[in-house]
């Protein structure tokens, strides 16, 4: 008798799927934390610590942290000159070099 019933088949199924949503849930948090910051340009410090805390994840689509040194540094730059528009955009970019990876990876 085949010890690998559909059952069984089916249980690990599902827990390569659970596992696939929790890696999910860590994407998904990189994504709120872009949405904090975009929502809050005016409070500068904040900002800065949600870009550092995006440049602790990995974006293995660009092979690169998602927002790096340099592009922290401009969008603190522009916040500092009250540019919140250019900041905002700066912010734009480096979200939809993370979200283009996302949408990749469901394909």
């Amino acid at each position: 008798m085949d010890e690998r019933s559909p059952a069984a088949e089916g249980d690990a199924e599902e827990r390569r799927h659970r596992r696939g949503l929790k890696f999910r849930k860590r994407e998904d948090h990189a994504v709120e934390l872009f949405q904090e910051a975009q929502a809050n340009l005016a409070d500068r410090p904040r900002v800065a610590r949600i870009l550092l805390e995006l440049g602790r994840f990995y974006n293995p689509y660009i092979d690169a942290p998602i927002v790096d040194l340099a592009t922290r540094r401009q969008i603190i730059e522009h916040l500092e000159r009250a540019q919140t528009v250019e900041a905002g955009r700066l912010l734009e970019e480096r979200l939809s070099l993370y979200a283009r990876f996302d949408q990749a990876d469901e394909e």
